[in-house]
């Protein structure tokens, strides 16, 4: 038997050899650019088809070859998913839908996904980075996969795997801020935040008040050097062990008003509170801890506004 051999039959104008072809990806044609001769027709396009057939019509990437890849899913995500109908024949006599998307996926993959869309919109309300939406989906699917957490509802853990990964990530949030943007109560996630832990033998790092400091002046408007100043005090309030058992948050809100009411950008405790999370009573009893010591917190640089002695006592 003879072998078969393949051949390459290089694709040229007969007029110009050397000439480039130029390539007509709608009508499939190869033309010569010299003379505008179709040596070739009927060319099939190997490329993406740039063509949108779904109702979102914001979807980035618009092409029939399917989304990417997602490997927290079980199936790798290469599953069909029925866009919703919008026509009459996407519907039967009594009005249901025909198409159903519970054929093409498990149970196990739509609570995945529900979990994720959650932490997704929960971390564009507070402009949290894909990197932190990527390791909190990573902890509810390790959590989701070991079953571990049994009885609690999926939110409450999406919630407190994106605080636990905001931890992790160096850029915590308290819990009021993620219970803010979620639909779980602040008990609720700080108990599954604490199994989650248990469960997967992971830690966080400890939260300090540096941690915080920056958005809260930024978000209170404050110009730099009484975000200096307040940093300096939380941190000299920490190190001389003035504020013992209270949380980095409270000193941080009461370093803050103190080195507001020194500077001529003053800021009220209801202000503070507002954007700190935290309530008023709070802050005046870390405040009420530090007044006494305010000579010793303020940095030596400090240019007073109001002098030590004329600062709010409480």
């Amino acid at each position: 038997m003879a072998s078969s051999r393949s051949r390459f039959v290089e694709v040229c104008c007969p007029q110009h050899p050397e000439a480039h072809l130029i390539e007509d990806y709608r009508a499939g044609d190869q033309i010569c650019s010299e003379c505008g001769l179709v040596v070739g027709d009927r060319v099939i396009d190997v490329g993406s088809e740039w063509r949108t057939f779904s109702n979102e019509k914001a979807n980035n990437d618009p092409s029939r070859v399917g989304g990417p890849e997602n490997p927290l899913l079980n199936g790798s995500d290469l599953s069909t998913i029925i866009g919703p109908g919008a026509g009459g024949a996407s519907f039967d006599g009594f009005g249901n839908s025909k198409y159903q998307n519970r054929r093409s996926m498990s149970s196990s993959d739509r609570a995945l996904i529900n979990a994720f869309r959650e932490i997704s919109n929960m971390a564009d309300k507070i402009n949290l980075p894909k990197t932190i939406v990527d390791r909190a989906n990573l902890l509810f699917k390790q959590v989701h996969d070991g079953k571990n957490l049994k009885g609690r509802s999926n939110d409450a853990i999406a919630s407190a795997s994106l605080y636990i990964a905001c931890r992790q990530e160096g850029v915590p949030r308290t819990f009021k801020e993620i219970c803010a943007v979620s639909k779980i109560s602040k008990k609720e996630i700080g108990r599954c935040f604490k199994l989650i832990l248990k469960a997967l033998e992971t830690q966080v790092d400890l939260i300090t008040t540096g941690d915080f400091m920056s958005r809260f002046c930024s978000n209170l408007g404050l110009p730099t050097f009484a975000q200096k100043a307040a940093t300096h005090i939380a941190r000299k309030a920490v190190d001389l062990d003035i504020v013992p058992g209270r949380s980095p948050i409270s000193v941080a809100a009461a370093a803050i008003y103190m080195a507001s009411q020194a500077s001529d950008d003053k800021r009220t405790q209801k202000d503070i509170g507002d954007i700190a999370g935290v309530a008023d009573v709070t802050i005046r009893q870390s405040y009420k801890l530090m007044y006494p010591h305010a000579k010793e917190l303020f940095p030596d640089d400090f240019k007073f506004s109001t002098p030590i002695e004329l600062l709010p006592p409480l």
